[in-house]
Order: C-alpha cells, then sequence, then structure tokens
C-alpha cells in the first residue's frame, strides 16, 4: 500500500474509499477484491443487520459484523448493489471463492477483510475520524504544515516518511488517535496496540515502572527505550522513540516511533519539529470537536424545544419530512459543583458517553444525530419501517446500548413517543425528560421506560414539586394522626398506608408490617378515632392516600 506524500496533503477527496484502505493500512484492513481507487466515495459507515436491515446511504462502507460464510456474502453483495454500496467489510478470513469473486464484480462492491482481534466499533470509529463524517455546517479544511488540519493519520505518514519508521500518535492515556503505514516491521506489540486502539496494559505497566512516561512528561527532548530483557516474547522486541506532545505547559499525548536504533541528529531534530506540528492539529482536532459539539447541540436543541427556528435546525440536521424516535440518556443520581474538579470529572463522563451514544444510534441509522444539552445525550433516529413499531425498537436500541457501556456511567435511557411532526417532537422531549426524572430516582433499579411506563411516578414527582413550591402541608384527618403518632410514638400513620395500599385486605397489610392481624385490627380502629376518617368514604380514602402519597414522604 501506499502513503500520501511527506509533507504534502492527501490529493485524493477525504471520502475516498482509497484513501481510507490506504489510511488504516494492513494492519487492520486487507484489500480483499476490487478496486478502491475506482469505487464511489464513501457516504457513511453502516452495520449490517440482518434483522432488521438499516437504510444504507450511496457509497456506503458496510460493516458485515458476523458474516463469515461464503453464500452469506454472496447474497449480502447482491443486496449493496442495488444500494450502491462503496465496499463490504467482513472478518478475515474472508471466504474468497469464485462465487464471491463474482458477486463482487456484479455488485461493484470492493470486499475487504477486517484483522482478527481488531474491534468492529474500534473500525467504525477510526474509518468516521478519517472521513470527519456527521459534521454540520463545517467550512473548507484549513492546512497546517501542508497538511489539511485536524487530518493525524495524514501526520503520521509524513512524521513515518521522515523518520523511516512506523509511528504512532497517542493521547495522554496512552489511546491511539492515528498511525501510520509500515506498522508490519515494527513487533506483535505495535500490532496489538493499533488493533485495540489503546497500548495494552501489560506494556504500559513496563513503562510506567521504567519511568518512561515521567521522563517523557518532564522534558521535549525525545526518549529512547530500548527493550527489557528480562520479559521475553511478552514484551516489545523493537526499540521506541517516543516525544511528548506539549501546548506550552499542558502535555497533549506523544509519538512514538518504533525504530532500529537511537535517532541520528538530523532525525532527532525532525522528530522535535514533528511534535510541535502535532501539537497544532491535535489543538485543532480538539477545537474543532467542540466546535462541532456546540453547533450540533444548538441545532438539536433547538428542533427538541420547537419554535421559529425548529424546522431550519431539522433541515440542517437531515431529519424532515420523516417519523422520528426521541431518546434521551443521563448519568443516573449524580450531580456535582461542574467548578469542582468532581464537577469537572462528571462534564468529561457525560462527553465521553454522548459521544459513544452518538456513535451507538449511527448504527441504527446514518441520519441520525446525537447531542449533549443540558446534561442530557438527546438522540433523534428516523424511523425506518411502521410508525407502530418505533417505540419497541427505540427500547431494543437503548437495552443494547447499556448492555455495551456497562455500568461504569451508570446510564438511564428516557424513551419518548413518537414524533411525525414538529408539535411532536417538543413533546417528545418533555416525555424523555419526565421519563429520565424518574429513573434518577429509581436507585438504579430501572434504566430504561418510556412514559407510558411510570405515567403515575411522574405525575407524583409534578404533585410534589406543585405541593413544595405552594408549601402545601397535610391537613385535616392526616394532620391528626401525624401529630398524635409524634406525641404518643404510635404509627397509626403507618397503618392507615398499609391498609390503604393493600386494599382494605386487612391480612395482607398486617403481614406488610409484621403484626398481628387482630393488633391490625385494633390500630385501624384508632385511626378512625383519632384522625376522624371515615375508611368506608371513598372520597375519604383518596384524599387521604393523596396526602400520603404527595405530602408526607418518609
Amino acid at each position: 500500500m501506499t502513503s500520501p506524500p511527506a509533507g504534502g496533503p492527501d490529493p485524493r477527496p477525504r471520502a475516498s474509499l482509497g484513501r481510507v484502505v490506504d489510511g488504516l493500512g494492513a494492519t487492520l484492513l486487507d484489500l480483499v477484491h476490487g478496486d478502491p481507487e475506482g469505487a464511489e466515495d464513501v457516504g457513511g459507515v453502516v452495520i449490517h443487520d440482518p434483522v432488521d436491515a438499516p437504510v444504507l446511504p450511496r457509497g456506503a462502507l458496510v460493516l458485515g459484523v458476523g458474516v463469515d460464510a461464503a453464500d452469506e456474502v454472496v447474497a449480502l453483495l447482491d443486496v449493496l448493489g442495488r444500494a450502491h454500496a462503496a465496499a463490504l467489510v467482513v472478518r478475515a478470513p474472508v471466504p474468497l471463492t469464485p462465487e464471491v469473486r463474482r458477486a463482487a464484480d456484479a455488485a461493484g462492491v470492493v470486499l475487504l477483510g477486517l484483522s482478527r482481534g481488531a474491534p468492529w466499533a474500534h473500525l467504525a470509529a477510526i474509518v468516521r475520524s478519517l472521513l470527519a463524517e456527521g459534521d454540520v455546517g463545517v467550512a473548507e479544511r484549513e492546512s497546517l504544515g501542508g497538511l489539511p488540519s485536524g487530518d493525524l493519520f495524514a501526520v503520521a505518514n509524513a512524521i513515518a516518511a521522515l523518520l523511516d519508521a512506523p509511528i504512532t500518535i497517542e493521547d495522554r492515556s496512552s489511546r491511539v488517535l492515528a498511525f501510520s503505514g509500515r506498522q508490519d516491521e515494527a513487533d506483535a506489540s505495535r500490532v496489538e496496540t493499533i488493533l485495540g486502539r489503546q497500548v495494552p496494559e501489560r506494556y504500559a505497566r513496563i513503562l510506567n515502572e521504567r519511568g518512561v512516561f515521567r521522563d517523557l512528561h518532564r522534558s521535549d527532548q525525545p526518549v529512547f527505550i530500548s527493550p527489557p530483557a528480562a520479559e521475553g516474547s511478552d514484551a516489545f522486541s523493537v526499540p521506541r522513540v517516543a516525544i511528548a506532545v506539549r501546548a506550552g505547559d499542558e502535555v497533549l499525548g506523544s509519538i512514538w516511533a518504533a525504530v532500529r536504533g537511537p535517532l541520528s541528529e538530523e532525525r532527532t531534530i525532525a522528530l522535535q519539529d514533528s511534535a510541535k506540528l502535532v501539537a497544532l492539529h491535535l489543538l485543532r482536532v480538539r477545537a474543532g470537536a467542540d466546535v462541532q459539539r456546540r453547533l450540533r447541540a444548538d441545532l438539536l436543541s433547538s428542533a427538541l424545544e420547537g419554535g421559529a427556528g425548529a424546522r431550519a435546525a431539522l433541515d440542517r440536521l437531515g431529519l424532515t419530512g420523516q417519523p422520528l424516535m426521541v431518546l434521551g440518556v443521563a448519568v443516573s443520581g449524580v450531580e456535582a459543583d461542574l467548578t469542582t474538579s468532581e464537577g469537572a470529572a462528571l462534564t468529561h463522563e457525560r462527553e465521553r458517553l454522548g459521544d459513544a451514544f452518538a456513535l451507538h444510534l449511527s448504527a441504527a441509522h446514518p441520519r441520525a444525530a446525537a447531542a449533549l444539552v443540558s446534561g442530557v445525550a438527546y438522540g433523534l433516529v428516523p424511523v425506518t419501517g411502521p410508525v407502530v413499531e418505533g417505540e419497541e425498537r427505540a427500547v431494543r436500541i437503548a437495552h443494547d446500548f447499556l448492555d455495551r457501556v456497562g455500568d461504569r456511567f451508570r446510564p438511564v435511557i428516557g424513551i419518548g413517543p413518537i414524533a411525525e411532526d414538529l408539535a411532536g417532537l417538543t413533546h417528545a422531549r418533555i416525555s424523555v425528560d419526565r421519563a429520565l426524572r424518574v429513573l434518577h430516582g429509581s436507585g438504579g433499579v430501572r434504566r430504561v421506560a418510556r412514559l407510558d411506563d411510570i405515567l403515575v411516578e411522574s405525575l407524583m414527582l409534578e404533585l410534589r414539586d406543585l405541593a413544595a413550591a405552594r408549601g402545601d402541608r397535610p391537613t385535616g384527618s392526616l394532620a391528626r394522626l401525624i401529630d398524635y403518632d409524634r406525641r404518643h410514638q404510635s404509627s397509626l400513620v403507618e397503618t392507615l398506608g398499609a391498609w390503604l395500599e393493600a386494599f382494605g385486605d386487612v391480612t395482607a397489610a398486617a403481614e406488610a408490617l409484621y403484626v398481628h392481624p387482630n393488633t391490625f385490627r385494633y390500630r385501624l380502629r384508632r385511626v378512625a378515632e383519632v384522625g376522624g376518617i371515615d375508611l368506608t368514604d371513598p372520597e375519604q380514602r383518596f384524599v387521604a392516600m393523596l396526602q400520603l402519597r404527595v405530602l408526607s414522604r418518609g
């Protein structure tokens, strides 16, 4: 595979399939069959779902997760050809039978193989970063050092040409942001790092124990790291040269080169100069990501709130004229002062959760939009099937997302009704917020809910808000019972609540309070006497239950 010329931008369009294949190199993707240079520009990354076929944009790069048999590949290629897809990626080894070759040629779809051990989610994230898919209102790209602004893969290839060594660019947490070609010239640890997009923990531990990260962050000079002799084949075998990437006093990341020995003076200077260029690109990526987040959040917020700008916002998001599923993801039960370190960590956690949610929704539909608005990651997904099935599909999407992210973020997801117009969109957002509020107070018992599922709890919360705002307190019979319990250390309020909850079943209510039914009957008579309440009157029972639920919590 070829790489873009050192010191100059790749002349091919950013969305060129050939550029994607060359940018990722043989470490992640192998060209199995077809001509990437002759394929259509990539119009989006879509994960294939054999049960619920996603809508394919023209020029889609389709990730064939679970497609491994030759007949399955042939059948999928036929479908992709009719949809004018650009390429199909399946897990290596790809069954390249004569039937598969003929099907790929007939469909005009390039066939690619994903290396063993490489997660599908990582491939999707890398390709989207290469394509900058989903940018909203982004102007023509700038150039920094003769390379497209923020294009870290082009930068990595240029540095690799200068140093004659395979390169990775990593953030402060040793996550791989970009890498050059020629990674096959390094060792097994580098290949494992590229496949996982993260330096494996055992290698990071070796480097940390040797003080490499300390030296790296304290100096602006390259650090030479020789292979550890005692670790054998389980450690890296090719030496490394690394240099910190800085913006003033802040360490943004680092550049790592797999070399055969210490760098010459000329290449040391080239690496130092490259670190300054990478810093500019990283700052541009960070600034661009912040701008894109803010713009997408503004558009999504305008669409959800309704008003004069809602239709224009939906137009810019590409979501007009179709029913929409509305979902909201929030971190459960967490509040912090945003000016403190805990608040900053919470903000970062919400951003990461929002990014993960946006990536997950894009698998459901290529035009899905998601953004973080006031601490909640809202998502809009076009409904591709019958509208009546939309909410059920939204529930499946929500549970799939929670299964993937696990409990680390403690997320909860509220689901609104399907919105078929702008008014419906505003109502759906309000429904999502109401569902999230109930889920926040559930203590993690429930993690996904539609408003229909928790309508009573939501109404109770709103009534409590109203009562608190007005300063309402228990009155009448309930006030007398509360006062009596306070003076005599009795449990008449508890008795009344248990009896009402049991719908008048004395035996069940007595069991709930762990007392004998006769004892409970005696207490119930005292409730009627002290409170002056007629328990046979449905109106009085309703007033008592409502006050117990709304005014005397705890």
